[in-house]
């Protein structure tokens, strides 16, 4: 192991950010990096070492070697990390498109998805439907429902995720805005008491391959398509109309002043999805003019 190796190997197991999935992909992202480095003859003396040209070197590797937009962006989030513990965010342009890393074309289909009632019943545990349903009902990622811990995150008008449960540590608070919302966080303090949805006995990892592999029986295919039905079911709500994705008014068609609301509907929805930027939804709600039609960051 050489020193940039050891020195991403010491930042990934002291910091201990994110959520338990995050974290070790990061690790082993941060550390494929430092094998990349070392096959372009780039011996760096430590990670704060880390300058424009070996960005770029990687970029065009990476891309020389036919990986995909969405792999070239994920492998850049571990730099963007990287870049950030070491104080060198300098190195690194403000948007990926800078290094000639295309954005990601959306396909235009609508993909939001529900589990019917016939599909839960499929489920061999409650706390597999449970978790299926927390899902829908916040636009929770599978990690996060099944870590969700109700006695710990049930406020009483809004539910927090504390940040070891989500995607990159971001912790959030989603409102309770529906009396089914809280009729099911009641049957998940019922089921789950003081702990999370991972049953007694069984780590995390059997219990998401276990609901993995029960979903497919189910046919409950596809399930970040909850996210996005959240999402367009909470644009709606706050907006009083269906969005783009859904049937709703293009963003070309609408008004000024429904054009600012869309904004500031979109910001509401991507925080309640731990996102914090409007760009990521076009990909859950449509995109908002011709020119990102089909393309997000």
């Amino acid at each position: 192991m050489d020193a940039l190796a050891f020195d991403l190997k010491s930042l990934t197991l002291t910091t201990g950010e994110g959520a338990h999935v995050t974290h070790n992909q990061r690790h082993r992202g941060l550390q494929l990096i430092a094998r990349d480095l070392a096959s372009l003859g780039y011996k760096l003396p430590s990670m704060r070492s880390i300058k424009p040209k070996h960005i770029s070197a990687l970029v065009e590797s990476w891309k020389a070697a036919g990986l995909s937009t969405g792999t070239i962006k994920n492998r850049m989030s571990w730099v963007r990390y990287w870049a950030t513990k070491a104080r060198k965010t300098s190195v690194l342009p403000r948007n990926n498109s800078d290094l000639g890393v295309p954005r990601r074309q959306l396909s235009g289909i609508d993909k939001a998805r529900t589990a019917s009632a016939e599909q839960l019943a499929k489920l061999p545990a409650e706390w597999m439907r449970l978790a299926v349903r927390l899902q829908m009902a916040f636009g929770l990622r599978l990690e996060e429902s099944l870590k969700f811990r109700p006695g710990t995150a049930d406020q009483g008008t809004y539910v927090a995720l504390q940040a070891s449960w989500c995607k990159g540590g971001r912790a959030r608070a989603i409102p309770l805005v529906h009396d089914r919302q809280r009729d099911l966080l009641q049957q998940i303090h019922d089921v789950a008491g003081g702990g999370s949805l991972v049953p007694t006995g069984m780590t995390y990892k059997q219990a998401r391959d276990a609901i993995e592999n029960a979903t497919w029986g189910a046919e409950i295919r596809n399930m970040h398509g909850h996210r996005h039905w959240y999402a367009q079911w909470r644009y709606q709500a706050l907006m009083g109309a269906p969005c783009p994705a859904a049937g709703g008014k293009a963003y070309a068609n609408m008004t000024l002043a429904e054009r600012r609301a869309d904004h500031r509907v979109r910001l509401q929805v991507s925080r309640e999805l731990g996102h914090n930027r409007v760009g990521i939804t076009d990909a859950y709600l449509g995109a908002r003019s011709a020119a990102k039609g089909k393309r997000h960051e």
